[in-house]
């Protein structure tokens, strides 16, 4: 890899290890620390992400405006402004506001790096997309192994960790990225181009695509979300459930030769993404029946090997699709999509667990995973491709 792309790698995976101090434990925090319920502990997480999405939308626009150096450097600003307040003032209220304002601010940040990463090693590929995938599961496994830790001793410590990580972030972004201010040629308006989504048969393919996208994500925040809640009612304890995590990003970086081999087998994008969710079904299936710690270690270990499959394909099918100088808009889609499940799934997971029960979300789980591989079957329906995409390993 290019220098470039490893100080992007670098700053990426510090940027996660952060933020992986505070998410895993964000429902716990809420239900356990601040006594709220699990349908309001939704409600912030979906403020949280909803703040995101618009962060994604602008990040992306920005990285196509003014460049990813500024763009990077803007949302690390609103992030440590947010999480300094945190540090000093995290309770109820409080709390819902500074969350709020951090997922905009990171959310500003990831699709200008992800679209930095494709643009300063064209020739790399998908592997630029699977060295930026690599290294937020490789921020998770730290994070996540050190925050069930610190949290053991006090919460207080999770959001100085936090705030600390941001700093280091940005020292990398100030003196590594300033010589990295790609941006993309400002052809269209974002209304413009929103608004012409029909008669653009790239653009279209991709939100039908991101419909299942989205609908995956949904069932996935549920590990952050009601399965982290659940884990401490059947008396699992944090250090456990930030375990699963820290094996999450482990088996994600150590695992790629065995996915390699896996995905050499796969003859297109499109394939490869519906045998992910397909695995996706067989862990949810696994965790709904699961009442020891083994039962979620193995379904956090299939979990793995189904979201190594399908999180990289899809910025890399957005990447190919997207038309030149449009890359960060694209990309800003698709992390916007990402976060819109992890918007929608706390809240509907919450409301559900605490109307019908755990079973019941599982079930619905399950009906969202078949919309999810319909969409994937037929998204690129009205692409005149001469040839299928090929497969992409995380």
């Amino acid at each position: 890899m290019p220098r470039a792309l490893w100080l992007l790698v670098i700053g990426m995976a510090v940027n996660v290890t952060g933020s992986s101090f505070l998410w895993p434990l964000n429902t716990i925090f809420i239900h356990d620390q601040l006594g709220k319920s699990l349908s309001v502990a939704g409600v912030v997480l979906m403020l949280n992400a909803g703040a995101t999405v618009i962060g994604n939308l602008i990040g992306g626009s920005l990285f196509d405006t003014i460049g990813g150096y500024r763009s990077v450097l803007i949302g690390i600003g609103i992030s440590l402004l947010s999480l300094f307040g945190m540090v000093f003032w995290h309770g109820w209220p409080e709390y819902i506001v500074f969350l709020t304002i951090l997922g905009f601010g990171s959310g500003i940040v990831f699709p200008s790096m992800y679209a930095m990463a494709g643009s300063v090693w064209k020739e790399g590929g998908r592997k630029s997309f699977n060295a930026m995938y690599v290294a937020t599961n490789l921020g998770v496994a730290i994070g996540a192994a050190l925050a069930g830790l610190i949290a053991s001793y006090s919460f207080d410590y999770i959001f100085i960790a936090n705030a600390l990580m941001y700093v280091v972030f940005l020292f990398i972004a100030v003196f590594g990225y300033r010589n990295l201010d790609i941006k993309g040629a400002q052809q269209t308006s974002v209304i413009q181009e929103r608004t012409s989504v029909r008669g653009n048969p790239k653009l279209y393919a991709l939100f039908i695509l991101l419909i299942g996208y989205i609908l995956c994500w949904v069932g996935y925040v549920q590990w952050q979300s009601t399965i982290s809640s659940y884990t401490q009612e059947i008396g699992i304890s944090l250090k456990q459930y930030s375990m699963l995590w820290t094996i999450n990003g482990a088996l994600i970086v150590l695992g790629q030769p065995l996915v390699n081999l896996l995905v050499k087998r796969v003859k297109s994008l499109k394939t490869q993404i519906i045998i992910g969710i397909l695995i996706f079904a067989v862990s949810f299936g696994i965790v709904g029946s699961a009442q020891a710690f083994s039962g979620f270690l193995a379904a956090m270990i299939i979990l793995t090997i189904g979201e190594m499959l399908v999180w990289p394909a899809v910025p890399t099918i957005a990447n190919d699709l997207a038309p030149k100088g449009r890359e960060g808009f694209y990309q800003g889609i698709v992390n916007s999509t990402a976060t819109g499940g992890r918007m929608i799934g706390p809240l509907l997971g919450g409301v559900l667990v605490d109307l019908y029960g755990m079973q019941m979300l599982f079930g619905i789980l399950m009906l969202l995973l078949l919309v999810s591989i319909y969409t994937t079957l037929i998204y690129d329906k009205k692409l005149n491709k001469k040839k299928p995409v090929t497969a992409v390993s995380s």
